[in-house]
């Protein structure tokens, strides 16, 4: 499937865009079932970031995708890398890794407003999250994005998803605005979906969630991270997360490009 031009535009532009109804049913029956197992059985990096002691909970978890078949088969043989080449214009894209999200119904904690590449391991402009919910997200319950932020030319230290910054500052990193102190500054872009719709959005974007208000619907959902013909591995001071420099499958040294079994490269 081509993606349109003026959504590449937009993407270009704002820093995120919603694509429709661009994954099967089949493809979401298959993730859910992966999920479900994934929480079952979860990873070494699962995170609960439910912190308040309220209703509900706040589950994450990454780098599954080679133990459990759904998340490999949907990488390898979805249309998803081909909508990351399209996005970021690239000749190449290489996975990096995917984010499980699950807020159960009732979970009030929000997700702190962040950006991505500051955590990671990877330097370069070509990179883009598609951000894929496996049940409906109604608008007011959905990621927020501010628009453009990929291109302030600053990068936030990274925050724990229990929005707490990490204890570090030697990263050469700036602290976050309080963004929630002057919305009304910020071109705030936030979309309602449905299962088969997806968010990309560049790793520089600004972004945050409010809490799962529903009291009946669960909001599941996989972010998967994609990187293009610039990136370059990078070691930074202090945390990363996720931890690929620990990894034993991790062989690549500063200034590679990132073409290896942990992070396979797709093309044209």
């Amino acid at each position: 499937m081509e993606i349109d031009r003026k959504i590449i535009e937009d993407f270009n532009r704002d820093g995120a865009v919603v694509l429709r109804a661009v994954f099967t049913p089949e493809w979401i029956e298959k993730l859910r079932a992966g999920l479900k197992y994934n929480i079952a059985t979860p990873g070494p990096y699962t995170r609960s970031y439910s912190g308040n002691g309220g209703a509900g909970h706040f589950f994450g978890d990454y780098c599954n995708w080679q133990r459990i078949d759904a998340y490999e088969d949907f990488v390898r043989n979805s249309p998803i890398s081909t909508y990351a080449r399209h996005l970021m214009g690239t000749k190449q894209a290489n996975f990096f890794h995917e984010h499980v999200v699950v807020k159960e119904p009732g979970t009030l904690e929000p997700t702190p407003w962040h950006h991505d590449q500051p955590y990671y391991c990877v330097d370069g402009d070509d990179s883009v999250s598609l951000w894929m919910p496996l049940d409906p997200v109604p608008k007011q319950w959905g990621v927020e994005f501010i628009a453009g932020s990929h291109k302030w030319g600053r990068w936030f230290r990274p925050k724990k998803f229990i929005d707490q910054d990490y204890d570090q500052d030697d990263d050469g990193f700036e602290e976050m605005p309080n963004i929630e102190a002057d919305r009304d500054q910020y071109k705030i872009l936030s979309f309602g979906l449905e299962p088969g719709d997806c968010v990309a959005f560049h790793f520089r974007t600004v972004h945050g969630a409010p809490g799962n208000g529903s009291a009946t619907t669960r909001r599941r959902a996989i972010a998967w991270r994609w990187v293009g013909d610039d990136a370059r591995y990078v070691l930074r001071n202090g945390v990363m997360s996720p931890p690929f420099p620990d990894m034993e499958e991790c062989t690549l040294s500063v200034g590679n490009k990132l073409d290896s079994d942990l992070f396979p490269a797709f093309r044209e």
